[in-house]
């Protein structure tokens, strides 16, 4: 699946956008996948709270299945003027 990060997200990572292959059953299953990775992943997702995803275009939370999902997406919250 491919995984894409937004600002200050990708930033942290250094990466725009990632295929992962995993076996996570929800966001929070890939989330500590990421984590477990190396220490850029681990700073990245360190605060849930102040994350949005998105589970093939779909705003979700991270309880969500991602079981067939093509793309997950994390972005800060958006602010508008």
């Amino acid at each position: 699946m491919d995984v894409l990060y937004f600002a200050w997200v990708r930033e942290r990572i250094g990466l725009p956008k990632e295929t992962v292959a995993t076996e996570a059953e929800t966001v929070a299953d890939l989330v500590a996948e990421l984590r477990a990775r190396e220490e850029r992943y681990d700073l990245a997702f360190s605060d849930l709270s102040a994350l949005r995803v998105a589970v093939d275009q779909e705003l979700t939370d991270f309880e969500a299945s991602i079981k067939g999902a093509r793309e997950v997406a994390f972005f800060p919250p958006m602010t508008g003027g």
